[in-house]
């Protein structure tokens, strides 16, 4: 990320202490357990998205930043739902805000942070961005319900996983993106190409995530390795698989992804054969598949040093342990 850090490295400072500043509440722990995922890590991809888009989109007034922080706020509000959802124990390799304080609060946090950003919004004044975003937040939820729908379903497919990925994980950065360039004013074909990279980045990003589940150490990914196998999560190395074992293989897989806890045994056994059978390699590719659409989108625009640094942030979304 370095390229994109040498650009808007600054205005990404400035977004943290913005999305301080937006925290405030007569409420202490809403301010406590907010500054709690945001100071846990992260590399701020999504705010950064939308920086960049705006800065390529040839934006220079002063919204960049308070609207990156509601990229934050929403991002933010989606861990706090995921975590209690899945009944994480870490989020970026420390415990999960569910852990410390509670599913309750966690939810009533993210609501707060759902809830505040749509008045941070507003105050944006561009009734464009607000579509874009509060659209997206729409999709996001779509995307959660259709996610577990989908848990344990042996049977989904590489197609109807993508869909889950563009609502629950990749429309967020797409909006970034769309909202960066509708801060510029560029053209409507300017304006899909930068929402349509956005959205390509966001499934690459995803589909690493699910490598990273089966091969990562605890410490790298900052996640509980396996956490989506015991949840039940038919992710793209699990589909795959499935598509090529034999039937012993699995009805033995299926009775992991039923089990209430697994064994590490058991995750050594599923985790083998998505191995075996090319799981890993073949989302590596399809990964690598859609930040090469991502470079296509940046077609549409000159060449330029941010140019660069976003297609730099995309190929860092394939490369990264974490």
């Amino acid at each position: 990320m370095q390229p994109a850090l040498n650009i808007i490295g600054e205005d990404l400072k400035s977004v943290e202490l913005q999305f301080r500043m937006d925290l405030q509440s007569d409420v202490p722990l809403i301010r406590k357990v907010g500054e709690y995922v945001l100071s846990s890590g992260g590399k701020r991809v999504r705010p950064a998205l939308l920086l960049l888009a705006a800065r390529l989109s040839g934006y220079e007034g002063d919204k960049a930043v308070p609207l990156a922080s509601v990229i934050e706020f929403i991002h933010t509000a989606t861990l706090l739902h995921d975590d209690v959802v899945d009944s994480a124990t870490l989020r970026r390799g420390i415990a999960s805000a569910n852990t410390l304080w509670g599913n309750e609060a966690s939810v009533l946090v993210g609501d707060f942070l759902f809830s505040k950003s749509f008045l941070l919004m507003v105050k944006v004044g561009s009734m464009d961005i607000l579509r874009v975003l509060s659209d997206a937040t729409t999709v996001i939820a779509e995307g959660e319900v259709m996610q577990l729908l989908c848990t344990g379903e042996l049977d989904l497919t590489e197609e109807q996983y993508i869909n889950v990925v563009r609502s629950k994980t990749a429309i967020l950065m797409s909006a970034a993106c769309e909202a960066g360039a509708i801060l510029g004013a560029v053209p409507s074909e300017q304006q899909k190409a930068l929402a349509d990279f956005g959205m390509d980045l966001g499934v690459s990003f995803q589909l690493m995530d699910d490598i990273l589940d089966y091969v990562a150490t605890e410490e790298e990914f900052g996640k509980c390795i396996g956490h989506d196998l015991e949840e039940g999560k038919i992710t793209l190395p699990l589909i795959h698989t499935l598509l090529h074992c034999n039937d012993s293989e699995r009805a033995l897989i299926g009775t992991v992804v039923e089990q209430d806890e697994m064994s590490l045994d058991d995750f050594r056994s599923v985790s083998g054969l998505v191995k075996q059978y090319g799981g890993i390699e073949y989302t590596v590719k399809q990964a690598r598949f859609y930040i090469d659409r991502c470079k296509k989108h940046l077609q549409q625009f000159p060449a330029s040093s941010v140019h660069d640094a976003m297609i730099s942030l995309a190929e860092y979304v394939v490369t990264r342990s974490k």
